[in-house]
């Protein structure tokens, strides 16, 4: 149940710079890092039927086996053999690893390893996609801008003319944001502490912005003023609690509801008064935008190709495969959303 890919584009996300700073605990090394890519399948193993050589193909940090009580689920896309586990460097069939040098294994990351040339992934870890799409551009589907774009359409769901707020506008709120705008959100807040990205969210249709160091009052209490009340959504990608607690207690009465995004530090937790919640506000999570790998990426790809998504303007450099290490530098500055990485 394995392919091997020939990884053609990767681009940089957040993810990976965490597990390359090996600020995770138990940090597993030798590593090949990467999980944001597309690329083309070189050869299929033993038992995969739905790929073939050839196949245009986006790998997923996560996956969806089909079989399981989740994959089966209409509701959730938290497949229980394949969805992502950040511990294990090693395939599931065996518990071997498919790269080694001098003898000795190189572990794999997260199912997929794309700063690689050729990279084996299980076959449930791989969108195969429109032959017609541009590889360089929809690279960037497989984690990131897909994670912030289903927060919005498929958990959020904002109405036509309503308000939405996002919590952190990294590529992932940005991708929120888009997904606002295509809704036909009529006003979206953007939050965030660094001011310069208020600028480049306008193309994203964030119609107005807030720093929360500007006020005195907390940013919650900000918005509710500007809004009547609290924003009609509100999806929050940081994974800082209080944000987390920000994008909750920001949505209006009686019909709000707050989608997280961003993962916390593993020992975070947050607290508010449960009168928020009885007082008819509902508050959410999603994984990777409650998109199913294989079943539902296909179709974001095709929003692409219908110029409904706008892709491009989330990619704001790119790099030779021999410069991967730019990638990295610009990402620990905060220059950018996306660095392509030409393999």
């Amino acid at each position: 149940m394995e392919v091997r890919l020939k990884i053609l584009f990767t681009s940089l996300c957040h993810t990976d710079l965490y597990f390359w700073e090996a600020k995770a605990q138990d940090s597993v090394f030798p590593r090949i890092l990467g999980h944001e890519a597309s690329g083309i399948v070189e050869s299929v193993g033993e038992g995969v039927t739905d790929l073939a050589p050839g196949d245009h193909v986006l790998p997923v940090f996560t996956g969806e086996c089909k079989e399981c009580a989740h994959c089966k689920s209409e509701e959730s896309n938290m497949c229980s053999l394949l969805r992502i586990n950040t511990d294990r460097g090693v395939m599931i069939n065996d518990g071997k690893t498919r790269f080694s040098i001098n003898g000795k294994p190189i572990y794999h990351f997260v199912g997929t390893s794309t700063f690689s040339e050729y990279t084996v992934v299980h076959v449930g870890c791989v969108a195969k996609i429109n032959p017609l799409a541009p590889l360089d551009k929809v690279c960037v589907l497989s984690c990131g801008i897909s994670t912030g774009l289903g927060a919005t359409l498929n958990v959020a769901k904002p109405t036509k003319g309503s308000s939405v707020a996002i919590f952190g506008l990294g590529a992932v709120g940005l991708g929120a944001a888009e997904g606002a705008r295509l809704a036909g959100a009529s006003r979206i807040i953007g939050v965030d502490l660094n001011p310069s990205r208020f600028e480049e969210a306008k193309k994203f249709g964030v119609t107005e912005f807030l720093n929360p160091k500007d006020h005195k009052k907390p940013v919650q209490e900000v918005i509710a003023e500007m809004t009547d009340g609290g924003v009609d959504r509100s999806v929050e990608c940081t994974g800082n609690v209080n944000a987390m607690i920000s994008a909750f207690e920001c949505v209006h009465d009686g019909w709000g509801v707050a989608v997280l995004v961003g993962v916390p530090h593993k020992d975070a937790e947050f607290k508010t008064h449960p009168m928020n919640l009885l007082n008819e506000r509902t508050l959410k999570g999603t994984f990777f935008g409650n998109y199913k790998p294989r079943s539902d990426l296909p179709s974001v790809v095709e929003m692409y190709m219908n110029k409904e998504l706008e892709l491009e303007k989330f990619i704001t450099h790119e790099v030779p495969f021999l410069e991967i290490n730019k990638a990295f530098e610009l990402m620990l500055k905060g220059e950018g959303l996306r660095c392509i990485i030409r393999m």
